[in-house]
């Protein structure tokens, strides 16, 4: 028997250069793999395009414009919400009995108007969203966007406490999964992992040769994280580091050629980002935001040698133990120069193994998926 599901994506799920992209385009290839029929809905903007990439996944896919500006405004709904409602959308999605799988809260508006009745309707839950958007505000310097984010951030927070608890809620971390069941009363809540490319753990044995931080550098936290380790840790301490990412602004630029020992890689390919990860002796990955769960943190224990992050950055994820966690800029730098000499171990290699193997296995997690689906 042919099984459908219907996805609707609150962006293009490819070119997975983002964490969500690449937490859903692997739940798309995963369920194919799995023989589901997939029926793809995703909301076009930020000229990301319509990648022919899909195709190979899908039966079906539909593309809508996210309403912009005032268009997309509501006074009583988050704006990544209400910009989303769409009623070509709602028509699809009510053709036939499908379960539904909503990528994000900002794809619930649509809920009150769908055709539910014993159809599954799970919604992936990539964040607290209302916590990150206050995150947001907190290291945004533009003092418009500020107040937008923490308007955002209010509205989100009454919004997530009136999501429908009828609906499952597919939760990406276990403390997202209890904040989400304790705090909006969402009893349907699970956790499910995130979805990543790596399979097992590639990390190489022995010493590399620098420390490396990577991201998309024109995210606010990002470039926050990355001039905070060149301010207060490597003008300490003279071990070679190198910042890697899309977009740096002039500032990370700068800073990043004050030291003879650190540099910038502008906008490598994601060939040469895997290859600086496996390269590097220690991936240091602070965070300032303690929402959800970083992709290039699974990146890094998947594919690297030592991690070195915050507590922010590992906090209710359960990878504590694969990682040296400095609680300030002086504790990392001391853990830096501690792990600068000393080789990454078989020993370290089967903690991963053990960590990671079974958690984040999308063969697993899609079949854990599909029994809530059917």
């Amino acid at each position: 028997m042919n099984r459908h599901l219907h996805i609707v994506c609150l962006d293009v799920p490819s070119p997975a250069d983002y964490g969500g992209a690449i937490d859903m385009l692997y739940r798309i290839e995963s369920l194919y793999n799995a023989g589901i029929k997939i029926h793809l809905h995703y909301f076009s903007y930020n000229h990301r395009g319509n990648p022919n990439e899909l195709n190979q996944y899908c039966e079906s896919i539909h593309v809508y414009e996210r309403k912009t500006g005032h268009k997309g405004f509501s006074f009583s709904k988050p704006y990544i919400v209400s910009s989303r409602i769409n009623e070509d959308l709602i028509a699809n999605l009510n053709k036939d009995n499908h379960p539904i799988l909503l990528e994000g809260v900002h794809c619930t508006g649509i809920l009150p108007q769908l055709n539910t009745g014993n159809r599954k309707v799970i919604v992936r839950l990539h964040n607290d969203e209302a916590d990150y958007y206050k995150q947001l505000s907190s290291v945004e310097k533009n003092i418009f966007k500020k107040i937008y984010f923490r308007y955002e951030s209010h509205l989100l927070g009454k919004y997530e406490h009136s999501l429908p608890p009828q609906y499952l809620y597919a939760c990406i971390t276990t403390k997202d999964e209890a904040h989400f069941r304790e705090q909006h009363g969402l009893k349907n809540s699970f956790f499910l992992p995130a979805y990543t490319p790596y399979e097992k753990i590639n990390s190489s044995e022995g010493i590399g040769n620098f420390c490396l931080y990577h991201g998309n550098l024109s995210v606010p936290e990002n470039e926050k994280a990355a001039t905070w380790l060149l301010t207060k840790v490597f003008s300490k301490i003279k071990v070679p580091f190198v910042i890697a990412g899309k977009n740096p602004s002039k500032r990370v630029d700068k800073l990043s050629h004050l030291y003879q020992h650190t540099c910038l890689v502008a906008n490598p390919t994601d060939t040469e980002i895997n290859d600086l990860v496996k390269k590097a002796h220690i991936n240091i990955l602070p965070s300032f935001s303690n929402t959800g769960i970083k992709i290039k943190l699974l990146h890094a224990l998947f594919e690297g040698r030592h991690c070195v992050t915050n507590e922010a950055m590992v906090n209710g994820t359960g990878l504590e133990a694969a990682c040296h966690i400095g609680t300030n800029a002086n504790a990392i730098a001391a853990i830096i120069m501690q792990l600068h000499h000393q080789p990454f171990t078989t020993e370290e290699i089967r903690l991963r193994e053990n960590l990671l193997g079974n958690t984040y296995n999308n063969a697993l997690n899609t079949k854990q998926l599909i029994q809530y689906l059917w």
